[in-house]
């Protein structure tokens, strides 16, 4: 009598789902790859410069990642004159990308809807190439990738570290570096700065003081009291 050996017959269905779990397998890898990499497409081609941390290429416009740039009518006081280094880093970084190819990788997006990438061209680092040269800063608020170029730039004294100027950030918050030149009147030294954020007044000793230079033409001015401040429509700063 002939018997049949259930587990011999069995094999071959074992196989083939054994086949099938390896197949299912790699289709989920190859999907989960694809799908990562669909979430972060690269950005390439020739590209153009707007300021000294931002590019366009085609109708993108990228913010570099890590970094903070004069802006275009930022000024420096270097040991024997005043240069505008806004336009300066802004020429830096045209120098790096004229006539090569731009490649991008998305990091993600600034509170303006641009682009924030890591771009290279000729396969060094855009950005780092800017705070090593002295003419951008580490953004320290959104990264400290580029730390330790400011570092180095900062103790040979390349680009913006061989003078004194403000941090950009603060810049745009309405800071300048002092003139030097007295309040008009003896006693009548708070100052009264305009900016972004409105009328600003800034006593002596205050974080600011130093760095705000008061421009008249402007419509800026001195106060003798915080009282005459106030009543004329500025306030305290934050």
């Amino acid at each position: 009598m002939q018997f049949n050996d259930p587990l011999k017959a069995a094999r071959p269905v074992f196989r083939r789902a054994a086949c099938g779990v390896v197949v299912a397998a790699f289709a989920i890898i190859f999907f989960t790859t694809n799908l990562a990499n669909s979430e972060t497409p690269g950005i390439t081609g020739p590209a153009t410069v707007t300021d000294g941390d931002t590019i366009k290429i085609n109708n993108t416009r990228i913010r570099l990642h890590g970094i903070d740039a004069p802006e275009a009518k930022q000024t420096c006081e270097m040991p024997d004159k005043t240069i505008p280094c806004g336009m300066t880093a802004t020429d830096t970084l045209r120098s790096l990308i004229d006539g090569k190819t731009v490649i991008c990788k998305r990091t993600g997006t600034d509170r303006y809807g641009r682009t924030v990438a890591i771009c290279r061209a000729n396969g060094g680092d855009i950005g780092q190439s800017m705070v090593h040269a002295g003419w951008a800063v580490a953004y320290r608020r959104y990264s400290k990738d580029y730390v330790a170029d400011e570092n180095d730039a900062r103790a040979a004294k390349r680009g913006m570290w061989g003078g004194r100027f403000v941090m950009p950030w603060e810049w745009r918050r309405g800071v300048r570096l002092s003139s030097g030149k007295p309040p008009p009147q003896t006693g009548c030294r708070i100052k009264g700065n305009i900016s972004k954020s409105g009328k600003i007044y800034h006593v002596p000793g205050s974080r600011w003081y130093d760095a705000t230079v008061i421009d008249e033409a402007k419509g800026e001015r001195w106060f003798c009291s915080v009282g005459d401040a106030e009543r004329a429509g500025w306030r305290a700063q934050r």
